[in-house]
Formats: structure tokens, sequence, C-alpha cells
């Protein structure tokens, strides 16, 4: 069993350090690959410096930890309630 895991741990460390080497571009279109695959449409995806405020959720790092991208949802472009007008103010009673 300890076996197996240290073949695990040794498999798994070049893939760290192969992350580690990759662009915030790179990475970004990864991520933004995998929400898609999952259905999603209506999102972004943001590369900011790592202490910089977001609303989003941080989906990854990059940069040598740097910078980190950062998910949010986004409404559909047609979503009537972006659009709707708002009532005549004639109409009420």
């Amino acid at each position: 069993m300890k076996t197996l895991v240290a073949i695990a741990v040794l498999l798994a460390v070049p893939g760290l350090a192969s992350a580690q080497g990759k662009s915030c571009d790179d990475l970004k279109a990864e991520i933004a690959k995998k929400i898609e695959a999952n259905g999603v449409k209506n999102y972004t995806l943001d590369i900011v410096d790592k202490d910089a405020q977001s609303d989003g959720k941080v989906v990854g790092t990059c940069g040598g930890g740097t910078k980190k991208i950062v998910y949010s949802r986004t409404a559909p472009s047609g979503d009537s309630s972006t659009t709707a007008a708002a009532p005549a103010s004639g109409s009420s009673k």
C-alpha cells in the first residue's frame, strides 16, 4: 500500500511542475473548456492580480501565484428582466 502511495506521489509531482509553468491564458482556456463542457454559456473569466478584490469565485491561479482567474456568471443576452420597460404612469387606478 505504501508503495502505491509513493508511486502516485511521484507521478503527480511532474504534473504540478507543469501546471506552474502554464501561462495564464492557457490555463484560462482550459478552465473555459471545462465550464462549457458542463453546459454553462453565460460567464466571464478574468485574470486579475492576486490581491485584487473580485465579486466572483477564484477558479485558478497562475503567473507563479501572482495572478488569479476569477469566474463570474452573467445574465443571458436575451434576458427579459434586463430589457423590461417601466409601466406607463397613466395606467394606474
